[in-house]
């Protein structure tokens, strides 16, 4: 696998257009459900999120977890993890929704990178605000607080084409995670400034292209599930300017292949 990451989809949503973009049409939209593959000298084989996996759609699963797939159901791919995947040495967390989780118990040894302040704020709510949220303790790991690394802490560089200040992963500067707050409480996404063309995994801060391309951001009832909306349009006109200024951006859920 190339230092530069490439982008399988666990899994299919079903859903209309018209829930996921404001102004769409009411046509069937079979959204992707991704995760990120690369390799790092330092951080081994990397993963970006763990998208679904069969811990969210088969076994024994507490009530509210079997209802959240009930609604969504979820169809897992052949790239769905842990089998895509058996064995990971970091994983870099964009945020804590079932969708982005739920692999992470299945790679006890592996390093897990994540804004520490969203992590410890969830662990520490109650049962029924974090489902409210859509963040499900049994897919983290018990040892989830004492693994992660806090991407808060590591050192700040300047990254490429407007985004701002970004946090430097692995210390050389080849992967960044930077803030885009508002789809979730410490939502962010990971840039690779060195690439010839610089490449960034927005995550959910947007879930179609065509939104991204028109500075569209979705209407009810996604919207209803925003963190802070205002924050979540500020950080959509982010991805759309580095895009406009020669970026290449790669969504969670955008239905088109990368």
């Amino acid at each position: 696998m190339s230092s530069t990451p490439v982008f399988p989809s666990s899994a299919t949503v079903r859903t209309r257009e018209k829930l996921v973009l404001r102004g769409g049409a009411w046509k069937v939209c079979d959204l992707a459900v991704r995760y990120g593959v690369f390799d790092h000298p330092a951080g081994g084989r990397c993963l970006i999120d763990t998208g679904y996996s069969p811990r969210v759609t088969s076994g024994k699963r507490g009530l509210f977890l079997r209802a959240y797939a009930s609604i969504l159901k979820p169809q897992l791919s052949p790239q769905a993890l842990p089998k895509a995947e058996p064995k990971v040495d970091t994983i870099l967390l964009t945020h804590l929704h079932a969708d982005h989780v739920s692999a992470l118990r299945d790679y006890p040894d592996a390093r897990i990178i994540v804004r520490s302040d969203a992590a410890r704020h969830f662990m520490s709510s109650g049962a029924f605000r974090r489902v409210k949220h859509g963040v499900f303790r049994e897919l983290l790991p018990e040892d989830f607080l004492v693994r992660l690394e806090p991407l808060e802490n590591m050192a700040r560089l300047e990254a490429p084409l407007g985004l701002g200040r970004g946090y430097d992963v692995f210390g050389d500067g080849s992967v960044l995670g930077v803030d885009l707050p508002g789809h979730m409480h410490g939502h962010v996404g990971y840039v690779w400034p060195k690439l010839e063309t610089p490449l960034l995994y927005a995550a959910d801060a947007q879930w179609l292209m065509r939104a991204t391309a028109e500075e569209r951001m979705p209407g009810p009832p996604a919207r209803w599930i925003f963190h802070d909306v205002k924050a979540a349009i500020e950080s959509g006109r982010r991805v759309a300017a580095f895009a406009k200024a020669g970026g290449r951006v790669v969504l969670c859920h955008d239905p088109e292949a990368p």
